[in-house]
């Protein structure tokens, strides 16, 4: 492998972490931009020009309101990570404030956080959504 092939896989590579750690904060925004970084971040080769889009669909989501519907949707996401895991008591509270959810009162994002802290689930342990 040349020297310009490595260096360009290292950059996808650390693209693809950076994505990993903010996709769920990304979705939680707008289905929109985290499907069109998803599908940047998919391909093989990284550039100035894929970088710049990034940013734009980035900078774009983030400046977004909160949307409830959004915000389910990620953390709906999220909750598959422990579905199986769960308790029948932890199942059962996020049914209910899955139930309950308000954006004014978000209880549903710390008790996810706990999940996240109490199964140890390393790849969420690096998500802006729920540690910035």
């Amino acid at each position: 492998m040349q020297k310009k092939e490595r260096d360009q896989l290292k950059e996808m590579t650390k693209k693809q972490q950076e994505w990993a750690s903010l996709k769920y904060l990304i979705l939680s925004k707008s289905q929109n931009d985290y499907n069109a970084i998803r599908k940047l971040v998919s391909e093989k080769e990284w550039n100035e020009e894929k970088e710049a889009l990034f940013q734009s669909y980035l900078q774009h989501a983030l400046t977004l309101p909160d949307d409830k519907g959004s915000k389910l949707n990620a953390y709906q996401h999220v909750w598959g990570y422990f579905k199986k895991l769960a308790t029948a008591e932890e199942r059962k509270t996020y049914s209910k404030l899955l139930d309950d959810f308000s954006l004014e009162n978000d209880q549903l994002w710390l008790f996810l956080k706990e999940l996240i802290l109490t199964y140890d689930e390393p790849y969420l342990r690096n998500s802006k959504l729920f540690f910035p």
